[in-house]
């Protein structure tokens, strides 16, 4: 693909638009892809590639160019990420932009600056982790995530998949934590192979798939995924339950829940049972109260964890928003544990980096709550024969290579 003035002017464009920051960044992609139909795939992976780029690293594109403006962000990203030469931008990029983007980079930058985060959270960060480990969190969060997928493990072995994977040309590896899981090298189509349309693999992260494991329903069970989504854990758990029992997947959302029915059709999941709560205190829901066996809460949060694959999010959130978003995960998880029986598992999840969506919110519903006692999720995760120690699940990115998730546990006396 030859790079042409025509297509950094798409590129510009679309920054142009993403950088007003009114919705997510990928549905503002899509729509403006939808718009601009002529363009080709590669070219499609160019401008998203280099977008992507600037809203990860975008306090240090703007330190390098001196500015802020769309056209010298995306020459910032072409020379610092993606490494092309002032030579390859001759004639496209002003020679004065090139200079002062080439020039070598001040040691004296802040801290906030070389993490690329607002300055907000990286305080918060460097406060709760300490500056050299917050400087580690931030940089993981800076290259795009791998492709995890999850086998399905009531059809088919992680070992079949890796096999047909193989001969179909598609590197591929067990992940190191996930028994159920595979990383991909590179971004192949998967939505087109044989695997993903028969319901054999479905993507999702590492991460978000050790939260099933964590949850380990057990056959016959009735457990609930309270803030179900797209039902992507929902999946997980009816994979582990092999078609026994009964699964509600609730959420206020109809619009994600009904992304759920295909999905589950697909994997020949058919014990899940779609609930579109009215709120916190939905009269359904109150009628599952003390009934259910397990019940995972993956609270909507920041989205901090999930940094590599939404980079808008970090300049999206701002620190009243975090205030609002742990009030409502507090009245969350206390709805939720009404559904939980005695001697039942509740698990409390996030994708967040921030200990007042995670630590925060478990230590104070436990104090409150006395008649659900907090369960070590190293030991839960042991009996799954995942190796992952601690009271509490912490995945971070920059050591175990998945998103970062937090999860607590709890079982009611």
């Amino acid at each position: 693909m030859r790079l042409t003035r025509g297509l950094l002017a798409h590129a510009e464009a679309a920054l142009t638009g993403l950088l007003q920051f009114s919705g997510p960044a990928d549905e503002i992609l899509s729509r403006y892809f939808r718009e601009h139909r002529a363009l080709g795939q590669q070219e499609r992976g160019f401008v998203a590639e280099t977008v992507f780029g600037v809203l990860r690293r975008k306090r240090s594109l703007e330190a390098a160019a001196g500015s802020t403006e769309p056209a010298a962000l995306v020459a910032a990203a072409l020379m610092r990420i993606q490494g092309l030469s002032a030579r390859a931008l001759d004639g496209l990029v002003e020679p004065a932009l090139s200079a002062k983007i080439r020039a070598p980079r001040p040691e004296a930058l802040p801290p906030a600056v070389r993490a690329d985060l607002p300055d907000w959270l990286w305080e918060r960060l460097a406060s709760e982790n300490g500056e050299d480990e917050a400087m580690r969190i931030a940089q993981a969060m800076l290259n795009p995530a791998s492709l995890d997928l999850r086998v399905n493990l009531a059809r088919t072995s992680r070992e079949a998949v890796l096999e047909r994977f193989a001969a179909d040309g598609i590197e591929a590896a067990p992940t190191p934590l996930s028994p159920s899981g595979v990383r991909l090298a590179g971004k192949p189509a998967i939505n087109r192979h044989e695997l993903f349309r028969e319901g054999l693999v479905e993507v999702q992260d590492e991460g978000s798939q050790i939260l099933a494991w964590l949850v380990a329903p057990r056959r016959g069970e009735m457990i609930a995924d309270y803030c179900a989504g797209a039902g992507g854990k929902t999946l997980a758990l009816g994979m582990m339950m092999r078609g026994t029992g009964r699964i509600y997947a609730l959420d206020i959302s109809p619009k994600r829940l009904a992304a759920l029915g295909p999905r589950a059709a697909r994997a020949g999941i058919t014990n899940v049972h779609s609930i579109v709560l009215a709120g916190e205190n939905d009269a359904r829901a109150r009628r599952l109260a003390g009934k259910l066996d397990r019940v995972l809460v993956d609270a909507p949060c920041s989205g901090f964890g999930t940094l590599r694959r939404n980079p808008d999010f970090k300049w999206r959130q701002a620190p009243q928003a975090i205030d609002e978003l742990a009030a409502k995960q507090a009245r969350i998880l206390r709805a939720a544990s009404r559904l939980v029986k005695k001697g039942g598992r509740l698990v409390y999840a996030t994708c967040s980096l921030l200990r007042q969506e995670n630590e925060a919110i478990a230590e104070a519903f436990a104090a409150e709550h006395p008649d659900f006692v907090p369960l070590g999720c190293g030991e839960l995760l042991a009996a799954q024969r995942i190796t992952l120690g601690g009271d509490h699940l912490r995945l971070w990115t920059h050591k175990h290579g998945t998103d970062a998730f937090f999860a607590a546990a709890f079982a009611r006396s």
